[in-house]
């Protein structure tokens, strides 16, 4: 059976040091000493990688250690770099843009890139969403889930995904800038309770905001299984019901109608987790992702699937048919 892995993440074997080209700070760089390869932001470490994390050949021999067939790549949300003048957005934007292109050029049947924008400048951001269509050949991005801590109903980003609608564009809205993080900086807090809340954050803001409304054909995705969007739902639409005055201000349609209308990933590390997120968003909206090669993702790809036994036709959806239904594209590209 196809199985795609619709959320690893990569970056490039380096790039360029642009924090001291724009002469700004926060700008994540790389250091190599004894063999290790860290990311720094300001001489302060941030994250140890590996060659799993840039080199393709590692990287398929992995996945087929698996039976994963093929990885849809985005690039690690620090290098978002929403918080950068936007010159230096845009400059490394295409940069990653060009590197995951050509992973997908030189790899067809395995590698599905997505792209990144500088979301800190609506113009260009649909610029490059543009040059990612029409000339890299790139069928989706992937975008934080606040922008500077904008929620994603801030009408100036509208236009964003207003164009990705047009021009048929996927979209994968990942955890990042973790609200409450200088708060909880112990124990991994950030990214054990912060993460699922930034997830529910998005998924709230597009529903009550209205940008799901207004958009019946945006392709969005939320990564880590929706984060605790799904898990209080109820609460959720309780709170819509008894506080319409402070919920439904921008859109009167209960949240519990737009289940179905976005997709999600598999990330939810739990057999019972999964199954309640099947039978709350619907087998049709849930892929496989692993957010591969990190250590907070799946460890074996698509273990966690066929531990729930489901019939073969429910699995082909989450292995394959959902993401290619996403993505925009056909299963016979990837045979």
């Amino acid at each position: 059976m196809l199985k795609i892995d619709m959320h690893a993440h990569i970056l490039p074997e380096d790039w360029p040091n642009l924090g001291a080209k724009y002469n700004t700070r926060g700008f994540p760089y790389l250091e190599r000493h004894d063999g290790r390869c860290l990311i720094m932001r300001d001489g302060e470490f941030f994250r140890e990688i590996w060659p799993n994390c840039w080199d393709d050949r590692v990287r398929i021999e992995e996945y087929e250690t698996f039976g994963v067939d093929v990885q849809v790549i985005s690039t690690v949300p620090v290098m978002f770099c929403y918080d950068q003048p936007a010159a230096l957005g845009l400059e490394i934007a295409r940069f990653l843009n060009d590197d995951v292109a050509r992973r997908q050029h030189d790899h067809p049947r395995r590698i599905i890139a997505l792209g990144t924008l500088p979301m800190q400048d609506v113009s260009l951001a649909i610029e490059e969403l543009r040059r990612l269509r029409e000339q890299l050949d790139v069928r989706g991005v992937q975008i934080g889930s606040n922008i500077n801590d904008r929620n994603l109903d801030d009408a100036e980003l509208f236009p964003v995904f207003e164009a990705a609608e047009d021009l048929g564009m996927a979209i994968l809205v990942h955890p990042w800038q973790m609200m409450g993080r200088d708060k909880m900086p112990r124990f991994w807090l950030p990214w054990l309770v912060g993460m699922p809340a930034e997830l529910s954050r998005a998924i709230c803001s597009m529903i009550f905001g209205g940008v799901l409304e207004r958009l019946p054909g945006l392709r969005i995705c939320f990564a880590h299984g929706g984060g605790s969007f799904p898990y209080t739902i109820g609460r959720i639409e309780h709170g819509f019901n008894v506080r319409p005055d402070l919920v439904a201000t921008d859109n009167p349609v209960n949240p519990r109608e737009y289940l179905g209308r976005f997709f999600v990933d598999s990330v939810t590390h739990d057999p019972q987790a999964l199954r309640y997120l099947l039978d709350v968003v619907g087998d049709d909206q849930v892929m496989l992702g692993t957010d591969y090669p990190f250590p907070l993702g799946e460890q074996e790809p698509g273990r966690l699937i066929e531990s729930l036994g489901m019939p073969a036709a429910t699995r082909a959806k989450l292995f394959h048919a959902n993401a290619l239904r996403w993505l925009g594209l056909d299963a016979d590209a990837f045979r």
